[in-house]
């Protein structure tokens, strides 16, 4: 068997490895599951699907993406609808998918899985076409990840929390329409300061967006944050951090495998924490158990 392990050196906080002792381990874990393993190094944004697309062409069995939810997304979007797992090793500094897989953050123990667990398969969700596999996001959801992909941005649970605190007091809530594919229901036509479109339960570091997302059923959780003060916004932080947040007048959640969501103006999302930019009408699809990955036996 023959396994990619594509490492990221530059996401998360820091490594308490060097490069290659983060290669030894990669091949030592996998080793010992029979694998015979090729370590890439990602120098550039787009590496990771490449590497992995290499792969996948090449006959390997199983590709481990190390590093954040970028990595992951381009490892992802590579095995995408293939017969090759994808194991996660978690290098970021939310690992949004890898929790909610229960994959340890631990890089040995997550190896462990990699080499010896068993394969599941989960949701992607697709927005104008662009892969994701976590969380993707309009509105202000988009200019947090904009500004926590700028070089030299503060990564972790802090600086997401400082992006949002700073961005939200001049962020202005837009219009937008909202039609599920196959409802009896009307679209939805409402200001919305996020429209948070997920396949996982969480953005990562626990904090949970869509309480009742489930990774393969079929659908994306879409929810919508309408325009609230500050104090409601920080009232409902326990609730985001705990797995509690329930629909009320100013959030909505629904299910849907299809939407079509439209504004005034060009609409601006991210997917899995990847800036992206689309016209005044995005398209949501969902593909239903399109990747295999690798979990706890």
């Amino acid at each position: 068997m023959k396994a990619t392990v594509v490492i990221n050196p530059i996401a998360g906080p820091g490594r308490s490895r060097t490069l290659d002792g983060c290669a030894a381990l990669a091949r030592e874990s996998l080793g010992r599951g029979g694998f015979d393993v090729t370590v890439c190094i990602t120098t550039a944004p787009e590496d990771a699907q490449r590497f992995s697309a290499t792969a996948v062409n090449d006959g390997h069995d199983l590709v481990a993406a190390w590093g954040g939810d970028g990595t992951v997304n381009g490892v992802g979007a590579a095995l995408t609808g293939t017969p090759v797992a994808m194991a996660i090793i978690p290098g970021g500094s939310g690992n949004g998918l890898a929790r909610d897989l229960e994959v340890p953050l631990d890089a040995a123990a997550a190896f462990e899985v990699a080499a010896f667990g068993s394969t599941r398969a989960i949701d992607a969700g697709a927005l104008n076409g662009s892969l994701f596999f976590n969380v993707a996001g309009i509105g202000l959801d988009a200019n947090i990840a904009r500004r926590m992909a700028a070089p030299g941005a503060r990564r972790g649970l802090l600086g997401y929390l400082l992006a949002t605190f700073s961005e939200l007091p001049s962020y202005i809530a837009r219009d937008y329409t909202i039609a599920i594919a196959a409802s009896d229901s009307p679209p939805i036509t409402t200001a919305a300061l996020i429209i948070a479109l997920a396949n996982s339960r969480q953005y990562g570091n626990g904090a949970q967006i869509a309480p009742n997302a489930r990774l393969d059923d079929g659908e994306l959780d879409v929810v919508v944050v309408r325009p609230q003060s500050l104090l409601r916004i920080a009232s409902r932080l326990p609730a985001f951090f705990n797995g509690s947040l329930r629909a009320d007048a100013t959030l909505l959640m629904r299910t849907a495998a299809s939407v079509d969501i439209s504004s005034d103006g060009d609409i601006a999302f991210h997917v899995d924490g990847e800036p992206r930019s689309g016209s005044t009408i995005v398209e949501l699809r969902t593909l239903p158990k399109a990747l295999l990955v690798r979990v706890k036996a």
